[in-house]
């Protein structure tokens, strides 16, 4: 690989940028295309194809054969809430293979006897984000049931278009929320992409098995991409 390339790969993986090394299998030349970078035609069109499905695929353009390698951010997941269904749902994400997250401004919750060797944050989402903001290859669970906490990261992630998006709560609950969302200056096509009621339809009771549906629904979406192709 040529070492200019190498080098704006690694600096796109620290940005969390998500990136594919094209190869021009003729000549053996490679350059670095990062997500948002103009390219047209076909071949713009096979670079969007592989940054959506993360799989590297090869393709012939006005003749010409190329390798589309894609690489892409380590998949996160940002929890909102330090409650009893995060207590099963973080440590499921990481052996999915998902960074975790965990926020809750409320310290009785946000407790290292309760989420030890988590990344754990026990201020308010707002603060949080600043330095680790939200973007297309993060997940972002809220679980607090209190607008207070809930609604800034929801609306963040919609602003950033999260991977995923989902919010407890009864129909009912998600009814004011959209309300309150839209008032805030949410669009309402994009309040149509929060998952509410969270996580997939598998009849699930108690903490645990809302961990799973939830987990479900995110790698659902993760591996299929249709929700922000």
């Amino acid at each position: 690989m040529d070492p200019f390339a190498l080098k704006k790969l690694n600096a796109a993986r620290r940005a969390r940028k998500a990136a594919v090394l094209l190869t021009d299998l003729g000549d053996g030349r490679d350059r670095v295309i990062e997500e948002g970078d103009p390219v047209a035609g076909n071949l713009g069109d096979a670079v969007v194809r592989a940054l959506n499905s993360g799989k590297a695929e090869q393709a012939t353009i006005e003749g010409r054969a190329f390798f589309i390698n894609p690489h892409l951010p380590e998949p996160r997941m940002v929890i909102i809430g330090a409650v009893h269904i995060s207590q099963m749902l973080a440590p499921m994400a990481r052996m999915a293979g998902f960074e975790v997250i965990i926020i809750d401004p409320r310290t009785a919750f946000a407790t290292e006897e309760r989420f030890g060797g988590f990344d754990l944050r026990a201020e308010w989402p707002d603060v949080v984000l600043k330095t680790a903001p939200l973007d297309r290859h993060t997940a972002v669970i809220a679980v607090t049931h209190d607008p207070k906490i809930d609604d800034g990261p929801i609306l963040a992630a919609l602003e950033a278009n999260c991977l995923y998006i989902g919010a407890l709560g009864s129909r009912k609950t998600h009814g004011s929320r959209v309300e309150r969302l839209l008032a805030a200056g949410a669009k309402a096509n994009d309040i149509r992409r929060i998952k509410a009621p969270i996580g997939m339809n598998i009849g699930a009771s108690g903490p645990a098995e809302i961990a799973v549906a939830i987990l479900a629904e995110v790698i659902s979406v993760f591996r299929l991409r249709a929700e922000i192709a």
